[in-house]
Order: structure tokens, then C-alpha cells, then sequence
């Protein structure tokens, strides 16, 4: 179970949004944006290496560094630094054999570039619902949708409404909670699909002892402004396999063969990788990682017990399973309703508390209006109930 305070159980009733204002100031006071990022370590004196010896694009030892760092929290063999988290998952998606043509599965409940990476592998997204308990994919809804919608043929799992190989299953760790992979990885074997993990917001967040993103086949990771650790912009396509990890970062390059002086390419590569001077801000970062999630634990169980007395809404933890790194907090109405929802927001926003819903489900936005999918009742539910929250670090100190 969680170490954290458990929120208690609730009945539905009409939630008060000064309440919710008065519950968040008690514990960021104020003003709080949704999530800064911090830099009070070696920030400055590592990117000013970067500028004063002039090595600060792709090649350079602080992304050598980076990567090596990466390697060892994550406990997989090679870890590949990305200009942004979408290029990690672009690329993880190539290297895991998904092809123009394919089905990649997906939440509806999630940031726009879980899908964008798959349609940019010429891919076509296709949506699955959320369990309430990790905000993430439902392992036991996919096998029964797959159960109903596959069948083989050549030994590949097909779709058989659209006759499109179904390829890969794309979980996104949301908010940083860990989705309950052990049955997610039956499905998968069970199917012959692959398993590449979204890891976008959960550096530091572990699934049964196990750093999230290295579980899978393959697995992506962002450093955008707002993530828990940043780089400015970057990302990182990581594994336990050696030879993919090589694929990965010769194809990140693009797929340049070594030479003193010649260019030459012997595959369609990509501009990929991550500035020497982004890994520095990345470095320092990382050297601060054990206490940034450790702030946010702690602002996690301050708001947990700031809920716990507010009728219709309670505060989202983690899974029994899972160790998250709470990168955004996330309060839920009891019942959904989205007009209390949109009440919350604008009554903290107006106080100067950032809040924000989560994101508008994929299937909503006209790109992806025609994906397939299958029912999204919870993530429909959930997309109703949710408001994120102030989650910087320094308001757990």
C-alpha cells in the first residue's frame, strides 16, 4: 500500500470551489503556478563549461554524461538523449518495428504526443480506455477489447474491422503514476504486440521496484520546462537491449557512418539528439533528483490531508503497487460533472493558482476524430472529475 495518507471515502455531493482555493493555499500559499522547475545545484557552472570550451551541440561530454546517469537510475543498458521527449518516443516507436500502416495502441487519456509520435511513424493511433485507480491504460478492458476486435493472421494480430496490424500498445505513465504493466505485458505477449512505454512524466517513479520506461521493449522520457527533472527541452529513448540501443543512436544521428571526414548514411536517419549544453542543465538536474522527489512526496501527503476534510472531491494517490514521483498532484470530483470541474478552475485560477483539466481526449480533437476505439467510458468519466494542481518541488520543504 501507499505510504501516503490514504484519502478517505466520500459520497457525492456538490463540491465548493472556495473550499478547493482555501485547501491548495493552505499548502503553497497564495500564488503557485502548476510546476516551475528549479535549478540550485550545479546548473550554471555546467552550462557555462558547455559555452566557455565551446562544445555546446550534439557532441560533448556532458551527454556522454547525461545518457550514463540516465543509464544507471533507470537500470537499463543504453539510454539515448533526444532534442525533446516527441522525437524519444518518435524514434522509440521506429526502433520498435512499427511500420506505415500499423495500429499502435493508445489512451485517449493522454498528452497529444503519444498519438502525433505514432502517426509520425505513419502509424495510425488507436484508442483504449483508462482504469481510475492509475489514470493510465487498463490492462483487463484491452485484453477483453482485443479479445473481441483480433484475430490472427500470419501470426500478427490483426484488427479485424480495419484489417491493419495491430503492432505495439503505447502506455503513458500519467501525471507520473505507473500503469499496472505485469498484465499489460501478458496482453502483449499473449498477442504478439510490442510493448513501448511513454515515460514522459515519471522519471522516478517506479512499478513494483521497477523505474518505469526501462520495463518495456523499449521506452521514451521527457525533460521539457515543466517536468520534474528538465533540460530546457529534451528527451530520452531508453532499453535494456544493447543493439537496439546502437540502432537507436545511429539512426538519431542521421544514421551518419563514422568517418574522419566523409559523409556518408547508410539509412534514413533523424536530427535527434540533444545539445551538449541542454545535457549540462540536464546533468545537474539529475544530481538533484533524489531530493526534488522527495519535496514532492511530501507536498503530495500535505495536500492529501488539506482534501481529506472537503465533501465531493478527494486527492488522487498512487497505486498500491507503484512509487510515484507525483510530477503533477490531481484532485477528483466525486461524481463526473463538468460544470463543478470548470467551477474549480476558474475559482483557483482566478486566486492565482494555476490549475489546469486534463488534457481534451485524443479522440476529441478533429486529427484523430476517425481513429479507431474502443468504449472510453472512465477516461470520459475521469476527463469530467480531474484538476491538476500547484506540484513544484519547493512547496514540499
Amino acid at each position: 500500500m501507499s505510504d501516503l495518507m490514504e484519502s478517505r471515502p466520500t459520497t457525492a455531493s456538490a463540491v465548493d470551489p472556495s473550499r478547493v482555493v482555501q485547501a491548495i493555499r493552505s499548502v503553497v500559499g497564495d500564488r503557485a503556478a502548476l510546476h516551475e522547475p528549479e535549478f540550485a545545484g550545479n546548473e550554471w557552472r555546467y552550462v557555462r563549461d558547455t559555452i566557455d570550451t565551446g562544445w555546446v551541440s550534439s557532441a560533448g561530454s556532458y551527454v556522454d554524461r547525461f545518457e550514463e546517469m540516465l543509464a544507471e537510475r533507470i537500470g537499463v543498458a543504453r539510454v539515448i538523449a533526444t532534442a525533446n521527449g516527441t522525437a524519444a518516443l518518435h524514434l522509440a516507436l521506429v526502433m520498435a518495428g512499427v511500420s506505415p500502416g500499423d495500429e499502435v495502441l493508445t489512451p485517449a487519456l493522454t498528452f497529444v504526443a503519444t498519438p502525433n509520435a505514432v502517426t509520425y511513424s505513419g502509424a495510425v493511433p488507436h484508442f483504449v480506455d483508462s482504469s481510475e485507480e492509475t489514470l493510465g491504460i487498463d490492462p483487463y478492458r484491452l485484453a477483453r477489447y482485443l479479445d473481441r476486435i483480433g484475430e490472427r493472421v500470419d501470426g500478427q494480430l490483426v484488427n479485424r474491422n480495419t484489417g491493419r496490424p495491430i503492432r505495439a500498445v503505447l502506455p503513458m505513465h500519467t501525471f507520473g503514476h505507473p500503469v499496472d504493466l505485469d498484465p499489460l505485458i501478458e496482453v502483449c505477449e499473449r498477442h504478439g504486440i510490442v510493448l513501448v512505454e511513454d515515460a514522459a512524466e515519471s522519471i522516478g517513479s517506479y512499478y513494483k521496484g521497477r523505474h518505469t520506461g526501462g520495463i518495456g521493449r523499449i521506452g521514451a522520457l521527457s525533460f521539457n520546462g515543466n517536468k520534474t527533472v528538465t533540460t530546457g527541452g529534451g528527451g530520452a529513448v531508453v532499453t535494456d537491449d544493447e543493439e537496439l540501443g546502437a540502432r537507436a543512436k545511429h539512426v538519431s544521428t542521421q544514421a551518419k557512418v563514422p568517418h574522419r571526414w566523409e559523409y556518408v548514411h547508410d539509412a534514413i536517419g533523424f536530427n535527434y539528439r540533444l545539445p551538449n549544453l541542454n545535457a549540462a542543465l540536464g546533468c545537474a538536474q539529475l544530481e538533484q533528483l533524489d531530493g526534488f522527489l522527495t519535496d514532492k512526496r511530501r507536498l503530495a501527503e500535505r495536500y492529501a490531508e488539506a482534501f481529506m476534510a472537503i465533501p465531493g472531491i478527494r486527492f488522487f494517490v498512487e497505486p498500491p503497487f507503484a512509487r510515484s514521483n507525483y510530477w503533477l498532484n490531481a484532485i477528483l470530483l466525486d461524481e463526473p460533472d463538468l460544470a463543478q470541474r470548470d467551477a474549480v478552475l476558474g475559482a483557483t485560477n482566478d486566486a492565482g493558482l494555476q490549475t489546469r483539466p486534463v488534457w481534451r481526449l485524443m479522440h476529441r480533437l478533429p486529427m484523430y476524430a476517425d481513429a479507431p476505439r474502443d468504449s472510453l467510458v472512465v477516461s470520459e468519466a475521469i476527463e469530467a472529475r480531474l484538476v491538476s494542481i500547484p506540484s513544484s518541488a519547493r512547496f514540499g520543504r
